[in-house]
């Protein structure tokens, strides 16, 4: 309760300096593992619903302490600052109220409840406008544990999505470009789209690296054209790379071998770095991942935890550290996923907890001094990688108070052309 009425007159107080905050994600102490959205998919990606969907966030508490947690929505502009909408405006019924569905664990060696919260409830009976939501999930002391983004569009825009190779002669075997064609039915005129319009393009579910807030190149009546040279481009990466572990007594796909201490460890194959090497085709789901177990009929509280170790054959960067990443932690770059090189061994290192599932996952560089991301200085980047790419199409008419997402568009590039 101390931190809601901070916060309320921190707003009465400064309300410039809190609506120029953007919001970022909080990742979650050690002993959270596993957020899900299961709203419309059942892998572990970006949630994005429309209007009326119901949303289902599930995540497991491994300390099994049976702990309670509380759950807060809130609203935001495209841009993820807070947006104009009081509450009431928003959401009907009540927010800040207790998760009451949880299990605990059945014949795994990790103790750990699972909790599950579904909206619409008996306290948040609905989400009433389109738009960014932010939750976040507070502990008994008011502490916040961790949020996530999540998007509600309505469906008044078509969003024609194309993938192209990159017109920039430069970058042409190691960028795709993204074309976009938005069109309006019948029941909406869009003012002045050059200042109302604004579309954000998401590769593979990754905000970290979306391009934002670019202007229709031509107009055609309620048609919108974006056909940029280089300014919807996104390198192409690889194919991530991926392990299963659904059955934790015996070496599966990608583990090369297996070994029970207080829990199971999985060691997978060592990689190695594919930047110079030919591209070849792999099937991936694009940094997601889906916990599932064999010869179990729940795996919400079946599954168990593993170690699992990985390791990438490479010369030690000098200024740069390497890390795991996808979306089994939202693409974050956090200490758990730092990996140490062992010199005598000649190769990074790391261990991760991870639920039983499949994985995708690709190795990444981070420099030392800049903190800049780079994804292809282990992958490599190909213009033929297949990726997917979801567009969202944002409108604040005159007068507005708030960003309506009018439209949800989505392409992969497995049928990429010139």
């Amino acid at each position: 309760m101390k931190h809601r009425i901070f916060s309320l007159l921190l707003l009465l107080v400064s309300p410039t300096i809190l609506l120029s905050q953007v919001a970022v994600e909080l990742n979650p102490p050690d002993f959270i593992k596993t957020i899900t959205f299961k709203s419309n998919t059942t892998q572990g990606q970006l949630p994005i619903l429309k209007l009326g969907e119901s949303l289902r966030l599930e995540f497991d508490a491994i300390n099994g302490n049976e702990e309670d947690f509380y759950y807060v929505i809130e609203h935001f502009n495209f841009d993820w600052t807070p947006s104009n909408l009081v509450k009431a405006e928003y959401l009907k019924g009540l927010d800040n109220q207790r998760i009451l569905t949880y299990e605990n664990s059945f014949n795994t060696y990790q103790i750990y409840s699972h909790y599950t919260l579904q909206i619409p409830n008996i306290q948040t009976r609905a989400l009433l406008k389109s738009g960014n939501y932010m939750i976040s999930i507070y502990d008994d002391y008011d502490e916040m544990m961790f949020s996530r983004k999540f998007m509600i569009y309505e469906d008044l825009a078509n969003v024609g999505v194309s993938v192209k190779r990159s017109r920039d002669v430069k970058f042409i075997a190691e960028k795709q470009s993204v074309d976009l064609v938005i069109n309006t039915n019948n029941n909406m005129n869009l003012n002045n789209p050059l200042e109302t319009i604004k579309t954000v393009i998401i590769q593979n579910n990754n905000l970290n690296t979306a391009i934002s807030d670019l202007k229709p190149q031509y107009t055609l009546g309620n048609e919108l054209i974006y056909r940029y040279n280089d300014k919807s481009a996104f390198w192409g990466g690889n194919e991530y790379l991926f392990f299963e572990n659904k059955d934790v007594r015996a070496a599966n796909i990608g583990v090369q071998f297996i070994e029970l201490k207080e829990l199971y460890h999985n060691y997978l194959y060592t990689d190695i770095s594919r930047k110079n090497r030919p591209y070849t085709y792999n099937p991936d789901i694009n940094g997601n991942f889906l916990v599932t177990v064999i010869d179990r009929e729940n795996p919400d509280v079946e599954a168990d935890y593993v170690n699992v170790h990985f390791s990438l054959l490479h010369d030690e960067f000098k200024a740069k550290d390497v890390y795991i990443y996808g979306n089994f932690n939202a693409f974050m770059i956090e200490p758990i996923t730092k990996m140490f090189y062992n010199a005598e061994a000649r190769r990074y290192e790391a261990i991760l907890k991870l639920k039983q599932g499949f994985y995708n996952y690709k190795y990444v560089t981070i420099d030392k001094e800049t903190g800049e991301i780079d994804e292809g200085a282990i992958s490599g980047n190909f213009w033929e990688t297949e990726n997917n790419y979801k567009v969202l199409v944002y409108y604040r008419d005159l007068g507005a108070r708030f960003d309506r997402l009018i439209g949800f568009g989505e392409a992969t590039s497995v049928n990429i052309s010139n």
